[in-house]
């Protein structure tokens, strides 16, 4: 491994060469460009230029991202230049940050929450569908239930994200990503001025649902109108 695992990650592109707006996409484990090129097409309203990094191994890192610093390193480190060679790529289209917007499931959803609160970059909106913030470092304290037996993690953002609307949707009980993560998350991000709308489906289940799919179109109706 080297210590950049990320650092050949093709960016497919794909959709229209001159769009209203550009859409990164960011994929779960285990899955691919292609899955989640397939979920933006079917969000998107026509007209999306898109933009999507592949992990190595199809993975964005090799652990659950609740684990310590130290066991998400470089994955996380170069997960993150890959969004931002992604964001790159919009922006030298033509793409103004505020007409690029971010969009990820599990992993990728985790990633991009992670990428816009280190990063400050003010776009147009994020889409983070079944995931909450890595964090910047480990916490004190031990093993906690709510956090699925991992322990906390710090928090320590700078940026400031004044009126970015943020769409995050997640089960109550998801295999992967504890309700208390995604309540940390949420105070975090309005806490870095966010609009920050969480959205908590009933029971069990790790999946984009019918209400996810109808909030990001919404979303991102909202987001061109102001443009």
């Amino acid at each position: 491994m080297t210590g950049d695992p990320h650092g050949t990650a093709r960016i497919h592109r794909h959709g229209e060469a001159r769009a209203e707006r550009a859409l990164v996409l960011l994929h779960g484990r285990g899955a691919g460009a292609g899955d989640i090129l397939d979920l933006g097409a079917a969000l998107v309203p026509a007209g999306a230029a898109f933009f999507a990094p592949e992990a190595a191994g199809r993975s964005w890192w090799p652990t659950s991202f609740l684990a310590p610093m130290a066991a998400l390193e470089p994955w996380l480190g170069s997960a993150l230049a890959a969004v931002e060679r992604a964001v790159a790529a919009a922006r030298e289209e033509g793409y103004a940050e505020d007409r690029i917007c971010l969009l990820g499931f599990s992993q990728g959803a985790c990633l991009a929450l992670e990428y816009v609160a280190r990063s400050g970059r003010r776009l147009g909106a994020v889409g983070a569908l079944s995931g909450g913030l890595v964090g910047t470092g480990d916490a004190e304290g031990g093993p906690s239930k709510a956090l699925y037996g991992h322990s906390p993690k710090r928090f320590d953002y700078m940026a400031d994200l004044a009126r970015m609307p943020i769409y995050l949707g997640c089960h109550a009980r998801d295999p992967h990503i504890p309700l208390a993560r995604v309540r940390e998350s949420e105070a975090v991000l309005s806490g870095l001025g966010t609009t920050c709308e969480v959205v908590i489906h009933p029971g069990a289940g790790h999946a984009v649902t019918a209400e996810d799919a109808t909030a990001m179109r919404r979303l991102l109706v909202s987001e061109q109108s102001t443009q």
